[in-house]
């Protein structure tokens, strides 16, 4: 995992499906969509996570430890991977936690990606354009075809 932008194996002549995962339900439905058309399409998936530190957000405590906060991003990412895929993983998953705005990492990722992957909470209107939203800007930014998944609705 690394702390910066990388596109992991461009050059890599089977097709890359990459997508976005954080510790939503829809990013876990997106995963799964993600591994089972990779198989289909005999490619592999770059699960891509992202994270910013806390002083990102205004946070003003001296830090004690640099590597902590990303440390604790790795763990919760791996650990979200592996409670979504449940121990199915018919292709190949290779994995990426990059430090910046996850539509920034994620439309970095997906140069020269067969599809692009991410899942969605469902929020629209005023919240959307409030809070932003990483699968709209996907859709609208990247240089492949966006899939948006939505998690099933627990009524």
């Amino acid at each position: 995992m690394t702390d910066r932008t990388v596109q992991m194996d461009a050059n890599d002549s089977v097709p890359r499906v990459v997508v976005g995962v954080d510790d939503s339900p829809a990013s876990h439905a997106a995963l799964r969509w993600a591994t089972r058309h990779a198989q289909l399409i005999g490619g592999v998936v770059e699960a891509v996570g992202a994270w910013e530190p806390p002083s990102h957000f205004g946070w003003s405590a001296p830090v004690v430890d640099h590597t902590f906060d990303r440390e604790l991003a790795e763990r919760r990412f791996a650990d979200g991977l592996r409670a979504a895929l449940d121990g199915e993983q018919p292709v190949e998953v290779r994995q990426a936690m990059v430090m910046g705005d996850p539509s920034d990492v994620l439309l970095d990722a997906a140069r020269g990606a067969e599809v692009l992957v991410v899942g969605s909470d469902g929020r629209g209107g005023f919240t959307r354009a409030l809070l932003g939203s990483v699968s709209t800007r996907c859709a609208q930014h990247a240089g492949c075809p966006v899939v948006i998944v939505r998690a099933k609705r627990q009524d």
